[in-house]
């Protein structure tokens, strides 16, 4: 990924530090990334494209015209803090599944959870039937 940054810097004319900081990511991200820091991922990983007049894909070194896939864009809540044991257990699992088998699970879980709430509703937890 560094590799394509530099080049997206270098055809725009961009110092990395104003790159980062137009992202809203540390000026020293690149020799981080370089260093073996992981990426940005979500909203970060979004805007740095947006600033090198790029796409997420091209970032991620897939081909342009295909969708990044799901996970590069969601946020890292786990390193947040956001997420229980478990929750994170799963997450972890998943992330290791290839795409189809990622659809497959979501379609699984989506059914097992029934329909989704509809706004400002209160889903009651344990009110089973007797």
């Amino acid at each position: 990924m560094a590799e394509r940054i530099e080049s997206r810097l270098d055809r725009l004319g961009l110092e990395p530090a104003e790159a980062a900081k137009q992202a809203g990511l540390p000026a020293d991200f690149l020799d981080r990334l370089r260093a073996g820091r992981p990426p940005p991922r979500g909203q970060k990983l979004v805007a740095l494209a947006e600033v090198l007049a790029t796409s997420v894909s091209y970032l991620v070194g897939l081909d342009p015209d295909v969708a990044p896939p799901p996970d590069v864009l969601e946020e890292d809540q786990a390193t947040l803090g956001l997420l229980a044991g478990d929750e994170e257990a799963l997450l972890r699992a998943y992330r290791r599944l290839d795409l189809p088998t990622r659809a497959a699970v979501v379609l699984i879980a989506r059914r097992l959870a029934g329909p989704e709430p509809e706004a400002g509703a209160v889903r009651q937890v344990g009110k089973g039937r007797r």
